[in-house]
């Protein structure tokens, strides 16, 4: 078995919201889509020890329709992790493996001359799929990773002036190594920018360490993967993402999400601070959150969990404070602890 684990500064106490759930009977119908997300669980934790704010984040992603950025030393299960999700819904595949001398034609497709027609013909490349894991996105150059740009955004891509839309659902899955910088290209803020998430992997704990070492001494399987089984079509995952859309967001959270982004954009420490995308994204993901728990309704606490994932990669430490050892996870708990919640 393989394992992540990050105590990171996501992991922060609980609100507690009981009292304002039980003022609300539930105005969707959420017992299939929690059911299904159970299952989807259950068979990743077949493989996967710990790490529940991990897979309970990706699940979020699958329901907010937005890409995700995983970042982690080599060797905490990131692609396995994307691999597992992607088996257990039944969707097309495809994982592309970033290199220094790949070019955007190896993702995208390229014309080629049909000899007996007599005419060009677009071949697909990889990217034509529903589920795309991108492993070590950050060793290939500026140009190839800007053919990811409309791709991301607008779920299509254009060629020799055609436009071909993506099937739906579209998600894209890519990993990165943060300590390693020789060969690497740094992602510029664009890209990141069309990341719904950046998930931050760590070590596994003593316990977990120990669990992963019986389990894999126990196994018996060459493929990490065998006898994951598909439990979600891609109509239900739609339909569940469509589901979220209507999700209720109070006007007083909606504010809530206003000043936090406002914030971060008046902030000392920061040099650069979220966009309005961070505004909708950080919308989406809490109200994917929400359903994660059963409800139809956004909460305080909702948002505050999406913050991290959501603004990590959007904000940029002040020089003079990065040196200081300052990160962008402290400033956003500095923001979120500074701002009062709605009642």
């Amino acid at each position: 078995m393989e394992n992540f684990d990050n105590p990171n500064i996501e992991n922060q106490p609980s609100v507690d919201l009981n009292k304002k759930e039980e003022q609300f009977q539930s105005r969707i119908d959420m017992i299939e889509l929690r059911a299904s997300l159970d299952k989807v669980k259950s068979e990743i934790t077949k493989v996967i020890v710990g790490q529940e704010k991990m897979i309970e984040h990706l699940l979020a992603a699958l329901l907010s329709n937005g890409h995700v950025l995983i970042e982690g030393v080599p060797g905490v299960a990131k692609t396995i992790t994307a691999k597992l999700l992607a088996k257990t819904i039944d969707v097309g595949f495809s994982r592309i493996q970033f290199t220094p001398d790949l070019m955007p034609s190896d993702i995208l497709g390229t014309s080629v001359f049909n000899v007996k027609n007599s005419e060009f013909e677009f071949k697909k490349g990889p990217v034509f799929s529903n589920f795309i894991l991108i492993d070590e996105i950050n060793r290939s150059p500026a140009k190839t990773q800007a053919a990811l740009f409309e791709v991301m955004e607008e779920r299509q891509i254009t060629m020799d002036g055609i436009r071909y839309a993506m099937d739906e659902p579209f998600l894209v899955v890519a990993t990165q190594n943060p300590i390693e910088h020789e060969g690497t290209y740094r992602l510029p803020e664009a890209q990141l920018d069309r990341f719904l998430f950046k998930i931050n992997v760590g070590y596994p704990n003593l316990e977990q360490e120990i669990a992963i070492i019986r389990n894999q001494h126990e196994s018996k399987k060459e493929d990490k993967t065998e006898g994951i089984n598909h439990v979600i079509t891609a109509e239900q995952l739609k339909s569940y993402q469509h589901l979220v859309k209507d999700i209720i967001v109070e006007a007083q959270l909606m504010e809530y999400i206003a000043k936090i982004i406002i914030n971060t954009r008046e902030n000392q420490f920061l040099y650069l601070g979220a966009s309005p995308r961070a505004s909708l994204a950080l919308l989406t993901a809490s109200k994917a959150f929400a359903a994660l728990r059963g409800r139809d309704f956004v909460t305080p606490e909702d948002i505050k969990e999406a913050s991290y994932a959501v603004l990590r990669h959007r904000v940029i430490v002040s020089p003079e404070r990065e040196m200081e050892g300052l990160t962008a996870d402290e400033i956003i708990r500095q923001i979120l602890e500074g701002i009062e919640i709605p009642r």
